[in-house]
């Protein structure tokens, strides 16, 4: 994001920066709902939300089909079966401030046509820092439940639903729908999620960040009875489906639903102007951190059910309902120490040592800094007073230094120029604000962080391992590069069994999963385990897409080290790399240590040629497609798009395995091959057409 006002951007810039946003808020969107595992604050993600509004306002002929003012959640995850909700689950707009609050019941007068000395009754609800979810009942019986997901699809929760003591299998009332959803938040309570915590400390495990992460983790497990040993809660608040309403408001909506056994929020309040809404929020505010659970604001709904159907819907959100957030807590602490610490891909990163401080009902002990321009910029020194910020409840954050409280010895941090690991030079990339470390392979730090990614779940996904174990693995000598993994049972299998907190079972089991690997695993799982800089899960995917198998990828890959050649204009055009994600990724294989184990590890393990989804019925389907030239109408990544979505697969180069080069204009040596190897070459048009059609 940058900081040139929105209205001073260029199309092109704008254009630019509304495709960074979308990749950027994708990825925290992915973290947050699916991993439950957040990468920045809900004030960071509200910021960057906020920002694309604005740029999409005023250039709405750039808004893209992926935009986040389109998406709603995150898709459902694979490991759950799906659920497609018969109403769609919409997230809520937000607003931040009292002025905010009278602006919206505002518009929503104007919108009715109310006169000014009419305002409606509103129901103030907390907002519940929790997990949405649906709980459908048919003839009063909980017959199954559902997350969010992205708004459309969300994932089968039915059995762990069942877990929780608060929620009723029996909805008691003559009055009850034949098929009714109710939908609400799951939440774990603050004393809940504190014992939990310390029983994973205790077990050795990494603690939950917060208690909206306990809950969500907890109710997404694959096992229902680690569910059931979890404390969550739960309250009701809206509804999807329902065969019969039997309500005019909100309020007698909640009421019903009470009085049939589902838990409601005994917060909720009535509200009858804005004033009273204001002042609610105000109270809710000031009793926060007494609530037995997390809330980050409070959502205002239109209390008649005939103005929520007048008012509708604006791109994914109702105009009848907002969130009202909260302001990020804030504490005050003292700055012990700032220490360097050295990731996987070298990157260096600065963290501050912090004396404890409860923050929102979490003890803060540590807090990223993020990069030397982020020190400097906010003069952040050893031994300083500073205010920390939990905004969102996540990743804790130094908002700035109480100068008055500084020693009059105080002096200003100096980053280091050479690793604190390795010793090897530090270096920073031209309009890059991050350092990083010069060591590459020599540098245990990167050396052992990309051994934890290589085996992690979204990488390998070698069970056993785990960071602890690889530490340990590579303390003691035993792996030190990836291909080492694979000789890890040959070699020190029977020192392995002897470890304290091992045995035969748990060494089996290790040692079965790295087997299981060595037998078979994707393209794009492969090329991400990697941890080549800039090849996120979706980069990753992307190539294998692409280059379809390993054979023809590392051959690309070796031409494009000639700038000027076809390979490298190939491999810049693929969409989501251009230059820079270019760049790391032919520095990688340029490492001749790289290359070694990479060719080290497709001896050990069978990677997988990229299968694209089929589609039977499609003409392309299961086809090896080529495309050379400018085609007249669709941009390259359109017709790739086009054709992976109807079950085809998209080549770089033209071999025997080809079925068909769609040919464009100013086509080059790729249309002569595919003549000469009797390859069957078409325009857009027919290629369109195939798209389109179904076979006969």
């Amino acid at each position: 994001m940058t900081d040139v006002p929105a209205r001073d951007l260029t199309d092109l810039e704008a254009a630019a920066e509304l495709a960074a946003l979308a990749k950027k808020m994708a990825l925290a969107e992915r973290a947050y709902y699916q991993n439950d595992d957040p990468v920045m604050t809900d004030a960071e993600y509200d910021a960057l939300k906020k920002r694309n509004e604005e740029i999409e306002r005023l250039f709405p002929h750039l808004i893209r089909a992926d935009s986040p003012s389109k998406r709603v959640g995150a898709k459902a995850s694979e490991d759950f079966a799906k659920v497609a909700h018969g109403v769609p689950m919409l997230s809520l707009a937000n607003i931040f401030t009292d002025g905010d609050v009278y602006e919206f019941i505002d518009k929503i007068r104007r919108f009715l046509g109310l006169d000014e000395s009419e305002t409606p009754q509103f129901m103030a609800e907390p907002k519940l820092d929790g997990l949405s979810f649906s709980a459908l009942y048919v003839n009063g019986k909980f017959t199954r439940g559902a997350t969010r997901g992205d708004g459309m699809v969300g994932e089968d929760i039915t059995e762990n639903l069942k877990m929780i003591p608060d929620l009723p299998l029996t909805l008691d009332g003559a009055d009850v729908p034949e098929r009714m959803e109710i939908r609400g938040e799951v939440f774990m309570n603050k004393a809940d999620f504190f014992a939990l915590n310390d029983e994973q400390i205790e077990k050795g495990k990494k603690p939950f960040a917060n208690p909206r992460n306990a809950a969500a983790g907890s109710l997404r497990q694959l096992d229902p009875r680690v569910t059931k040993r979890r404390r969550l809660s739960l309250f009701g608040y809206a509804f999807g489906e329902v065969s019969a309403e039997k309500w005019a408001t909100h309020a007698e909506y909640l009421e019903k639903i009470s009085g049939w056994g589902f838990p409601v929020n005994p917060e909720n309040r009535l509200c009858s102007s804005a004033d009273e809404i204001v002042a609610y929020f105000k109270s809710l505010g000031e009793r926060r951190s007494g609530l037995a659970y997390d809330i980050d604001g409070a959502v205002y709904k239109v209390n008649r059910r005939d103005y929520q159907e007048r008012l509708g819907f604006v791109a994914r959100s109702p105009r009848w309902a907002i969130a009202h957030k909260f302001p990020a807590e804030q504490a005050v602490t003292w700055l012990e120490n700032i220490r360097v610490q050295v990731g996987r891909t070298g990157v260096l990163t600065p963290v501050a040592d912090l004396q404890p401080v409860n923050v929102g009902g979490v003890m803060v002990a540590h807090a990223t800094l993020h990069n030397e321009d982020e020190i400097k910029r906010k003069d952040i020194r050893v031994g300083d007073y500073v205010v920390v910020q939990r905004a969102g409840d996540v990743i804790p954050q130094i908002v700035r230094v109480i100068a008055e409280k500084r020693s009059a010895d105080s002096i200003p941090f100096v980053f280091p120029t050479k690793c604190p690991v390795c010793g090897s030079h530090v270096v920073r990339d031209e309009d890059q604000a991050a350092q990083r470390c010069s060591g590459g392979l020599i540098c245990p730090a990167q050396a052992v962080e990309k051994l934890k990614h290589f085996v992690s779940r979204d990488a390998l996904n070698i069970e056993g391992f785990g960071a602890k174990n690889t530490q340990c693995f590579f303390e003691r000598g035993w792996i030190q590069t990836p291909g080492d993994v694979f000789d890890l049972e040959s070699l020190h299998g029977a020192e392995i069994r002897k470890l304290e907190g091992w045995g035969d079972k748990s060494a089996d089991n290790l040692f079965s999963s790295i087997r299981k690997v060595r037998n078979g695993v994707s393209m794009d799982k492969f090329l991400f385990a990697l941890g080549i800089p800039q090849i996120g899960q979706a980069t990753a995917r992307l190539l294998a897409a692409h280059y379809l198998n390993m054979t023809d990828f590392l051959a690309q890959i070796d031409a494009a080290r000639d700038m000027e050649s076809d390979a490298y204009k190939e491999l810049i055009a693929i969409e989501s790399i251009g230059e820079i994600v270019a760049r790391e990724l032919l520095d990688f294989f340029e490492e001749e240590r790289n290359r070694a184990e990479v060719a080290r590890l497709l001896s050990q393990i069978k990677v997988s040629d990229f299968e694209p989804a089929a589609q039977s019925d499609n003409p392309l389907a299961g086809k090896t497609v080529v495309f050379t030239g400018t085609l007249p109408t669709l941009t390259r990544n359109e017709a790739k798009a086009k054709a992976l979505t109807v079950g085809a697969k998209v080549a770089g180069s033209v071999s025997k395995k080809t079925d068909y080069v769609i040919l464009g204009a100013d086509a080059g040596s790729k249309a002569e091959k595919a003549r000469e190897l009797g390859v069957s070459v078409i325009s857009e048009d027919e290629f369109i057409a195939m798209c389109n059609n179904r076979k006969q």
